[in-house]
């Protein structure tokens, strides 16, 4: 059975006319990362926390700053939370330095991978993802 993803908007900036585009992403990263576990992604106008641009943690919610930035970006932040998601649900590999580690360096180059790769499925998609 397919894991689940609840996705809420809190303030976030993105217009609903856009949600289509999210939840299609979204569903490339089930595809290609499968969770063992529901997720609940968060889509937020402001920082909360320590948070950079995005933030997971131990209960399958990753948190993701949109308002203000393009798709494009919000989106490999969303690969680059669900790559560690994936490292700790699927690979059981535990968290290190946020700075230089090897989690850190796997999430950075894959959610590269993942935001090339979604482009090259949906090229109509491209004009959309930089807005």
């Amino acid at each position: 059975m397919r894991m689940k993803v609840e996705v809420n908007y809190i303030n976030s900036g993105i217009p609903e006319k856009d949600y289509p585009i999210v939840n299609k992403f979204i569903s490339f990263l089930q595809e290609k990362y499968p969770l063992n576990n529901d997720l609940k992604i968060i889509f937020l106008g402001e920082r909360t926390n320590n948070m950079t641009t995005g933030s997971r943690n131990s209960k399958h919610v990753i948190k993701v700053l949109a308002k203000n930035r393009i798709k494009r970006d919000i989106f490999r932040t969303i690969a680059h939370e669900w790559v560690h998601e994936y490292e700790c649900d699927v690979l059981d590999i535990k968290h290190t330095s946020d700075i230089g580690g090897k989690n850190e360096n796997i999430a950075n180059a894959e959610s590269g991978i993942a935001i090339k790769t979604f482009e090259k499925l949906f090229p109509k998609l491209e004009k959309h993802l930089y807005q």
